[in-house]
């Protein structure tokens, strides 16, 4: 039985603090009629701080999925939308050719609103907690860490898709949050003003939490803000012009990675690489040591289905109920093929598809997409067949698998037609640690510093056999030997995060931010023509398509106060 304190101890209470809700932009109602020292009691704090925390999980739908897979995914080269055809969430399907996509898309006005609600339940505990006396809350500077990091969070995933973002905090009154302006800062100072809210937490959270003797899994630690400040300056190294050209790479920004990602940081909050990949996504090995920080999902908590993961509903397969949306790519199941050396076939991968008879292939792939004729997330009662795909014929038959579970585990829940599960969503991993830093290190032009970095992750990859060692599938991976030059080392790195992160949302934003989304996305438009046919129309305009538009909602909200995207 999965519970989650963090998120459930309060649930009631939290529920309550309707008054920490959103309007049409952002509404933050928060005193009402409670008097100002009601409202700095520890007790009241508490609440506010478990709402925010509550939002991760109750805040999203199928339409507007935290893990951000419509966005980082299905925009890339690695899924197809899947579901029943084009028009069933068709709002995606534009994403996913690049076409059709307008200011008045009601899912992108969606996921703004939803984000900013985020904002709004951070916000609203840390105008609490900047008024109650540490001396009654001695928790108080840690937990505005927290709070700062959550907002940093989901301005963190305003900010790659949306670009030109409104900054607000918790001194800003209610009525003046929609009088201002998304382009009031630039966006390196945006990116700058979510890095101080990493930095502040970063400096003020513990690097463990302790409670009645027992480690608190959930909440943010000092290692995970280290990790979300190193990711957040990454992204600012690689400045643009409005045109979302990149123009620079900056030393200094990327140096500020390497000092974030030191491993003494991590090792201080007990985090490395798992033995085996496979333990990432499954739920009996929740919160290892790779788990920088966490969504966490609950089953089994007093509410009518359990806090389950409903963002990702839509992404089951039909073998287990619906509706077989978030497909891999044929072109990603191809990327995982292998040199009878163990290399990436760079150049060559996407000429034939894999054969697990003949292809030497990377382990991860069984990982990440489950393929017919193999058992379903390792249980050996449940082949994975073409018929667990809603429309073979359309999407093909591939289905994402990190991100659900076995048909068999407890943690699934049937809910209406669709199904759920509590599996947590990692947010920062510890691979994702090394490979930062190995980035950093090949931009500063000290590639070779990288190698290890990379090889450590590589060296995983090839042990993770164990729950597939009898797929007689060909698996080998190897260690590169050295970087004969930077290009080679930044390949490298680039293959690198593709296949480690592969369905896990980010690879569309590595392909914007490294400047090489409208190459690498055409290409994969051309090549998946004969194989998708829907594809033949698809295209990816430059200097527009990088970011989603601001909502044309939100523009009318603010009285055409906020600027639109360039292109849109």
């Amino acid at each position: 039985m999965k519970k989650r304190k963090l998120y459930i101890s309060l649930l009631l209470a939290a529920s309550l603090l309707t008054t920490t809700g959103c309007n049409d932009f952002l509404d933050r109602n928060l005193q009402g009629s409670l008097t100002q020292e009601e409202i700095t009691t520890p007790e009241y704090v508490d609440n506010l701080v478990i709402a925010a925390y509550a939002y991760m999980v109750t805040g999203q739908d199928m339409n507007a999925p935290f893990s951000l897979w419509p966005y980082g995914n299905v925009r890339s080269d690695d899924a197809y939308k899947g579901g029943l055809n084009s028009e069933d969430g068709s709002h995606f399907h534009f994403l996913e050719i690049g076409k059709g996509i307008t200011t008045d898309n009601w899912a992108f006005d969606d996921i703004w609103y939803r984000f900013y609600c985020g904002v709004s339940r951070a916000n609203a505990a840390l105008s609490s907690l900047n008024s109650i006396d540490e001396a009654n809350y001695p928790l108080k500077q840690a937990r505005i860490g927290e709070m700062r990091f959550l907002r940093g969070h989901y301005l963190f995933m305003l900010k790659e898709m949306f670009k030109n973002i409104v900054i607000v905090d918790e001194t800003i009154p209610t009525e003046q949050y929609t009088k201002i302006s998304n382009v009031q800062y630039t966006s390196d100072e945006q990116w700058q003003k979510i890095a101080d809210d990493f930095k502040f937490a970063f400096q003020n959270l513990p690097d463990t939490w302790i409670q009645d003797g027992q480690t608190i899994k959930g909440r943010p630690t000092r290692a995970a803000a280290s990790a979300y400040l190193a990711k957040t300056m990454l992204y600012k190294a690689y400045r643009q012009n409005e045109k979302n050209e990149v123009t620079e790479i900056n030393e200094d920004d990327l140096k500020a990675v390497l000092a974030y990602t030191d491993d003494a940081i991590m090792k201080a909050g007990g985090f490395s690489l798992e033995q085996d990949y496979s333990m990432n996504f499954l739920p009996q090995y929740e919160n290892g040591r790779e788990s920088i920080w966490a969504v966490q999902y609950s089953e089994n908590d007093g509410t009518k289905y359990g806090n389950l993961n409903f963002g990702d509903q839509l992404t089951a397969p039909q073998g287990i109920g619906c509706c077989d949306f978030h497909k891999p790519s044929q072109n990603l199941v191809n990327a995982f093929k292998t040199s009878v050396d163990g290399f990436p076939l760079v150049g060559s991968y996407d000429t034939e598809n894999y054969n697990s008879a003949t292809d030497p292939v990377d382990p991860r792939l069984f990982h990440t997409v489950a393929i017919p004729g193999f058992p379903y997330k390792y249980n050996e009662k449940y082949t994975f067949d073409e018929s667990w795909s809603r429309n073979k014929t359309f999407y093909g038959t591939y289905a994402s698998l990190k991100e659900n579970v076995d048909k068999d585990c407890t943690c699934l829940k049937k809910v209406g037609v669709f199904y759920a599960n509590s599996l947590n969503h990692i947010v920062l991993r510890y691979a994702d640690v090394l490979l930062m830093r190995a980035e950093a290190l090949i931009e500063l032009h000290r590639y070779q510093e990288a190698l290890p970095l990379i090889n450590e992750v590589r060296n995983r990859a090839a042990k993770s056999t164990v729950l597939i060692f009898d797929y007689n599938a060909r698996f080998k991976v190897s260690p590169y030997a050295s970087f004969t030059s930077e290009e080679m080392a930044r390949e490298a790195l680039q293959w690198e995060r593709r296949l480690e992160f592969a369905m896990e949302g980010s690879r569309f934003f590595d392909l914007v931010r490294w400047g090489i989304a409208d190459r690498v996305i055409n290409n994969y438009y051309r090549t998946e023509t004969a194989r998708r046919s829907y594809y033949g129309e698809a295209v990816f305009t430059k200097n527009k398509n990088e970011y989603l538009p601001i909502p044309q909602k939100q523009i009318n909200y603010s009285g055409n106060l906020y600027k639109q995207n360039y292109g849109w």
